[in-house]
């Protein structure tokens, strides 16, 4: 049972990432994000990302990879995940609501010009959705990952990088698997393979 359930995982993956292959519309939204993001970032701008549970790992996890490195030594890239300073989160939770954690901190530290990567399986994530939209009022581009279906991140994002599943834990799969591609994308674009 056990070996049955680990060989339907593993499939269930493939079966994620073949999808996403052949997908145009998936892998011509990953070139577009970053496009996005380079445009930001060489004009001096931020990457934002923000996400809940799993999400708010991967955020933590892309950003890290645009601060530190991907694949060879670069100069540091501005990105900051908003799910990493607990008394910030705890009291914009606690004074607003949860739904304002990230809504919050895109209206204190965003500026225009910058980039919010706003991160939902669901794309129907509240604090997400308000996220957005702050960022939206501040001239700040958004881009959206969500699963298969978009949700309401589909009405609101400028751009939607959509993993081609319906379940959480591929979705997320998925998403750390953009998450590098996007990295990559900058990192070689910005700086050459041949920075280190």
């Amino acid at each position: 049972m056990i070996k049955s359930l680990i060989k339907t995982s593993i499939e269930n993956t493939r079966n994620t990432i073949d999808a996403a292959l052949g997908d145009r519309d998936l892998l011509a939204a990953i070139e577009n994000a970053g496009k996005t993001c380079i445009e930001a970032l060489r004009a001096g701008k931020k990457i934002l990302i923000a996400g809940n549970g799993g999400s708010a790992a991967d955020a933590q996890h892309i950003a890290a990879e645009l601060v530190s490195r991907l694949n060879y030594d670069r100069p540091g890239l501005a990105a900051v995940a908003l799910t990493t300073d607990t008394s910030a989160l705890t009291a914009i939770g606690n004074d607003y609501g949860f739904d304002y954690i990230f809504a919050r901190q895109v209206e204190a530290i965003g500026t225009p010009g910058d980039v919010l990567i706003a991160i939902s399986t669901s794309g129907n994530s509240a604090n997400i959705l308000a996220s957005i939209k702050a960022a939206q009022a501040k001239n700040i581009a958004t881009i959206g990952m969500s699963g298969k279906s978009g949700g309401k991140m589909n009405e609101v994002c400028d751009l939607i990088i959509k993993a081609p599943s319906s379940h959480t834990p591929n979705i997320q799969e998925c998403h750390i698997m953009i998450g590098h591609i996007i990295c990559q994308i900058i990192e070689d674009t910005m700086f050459g393979k041949a920075a280190s």
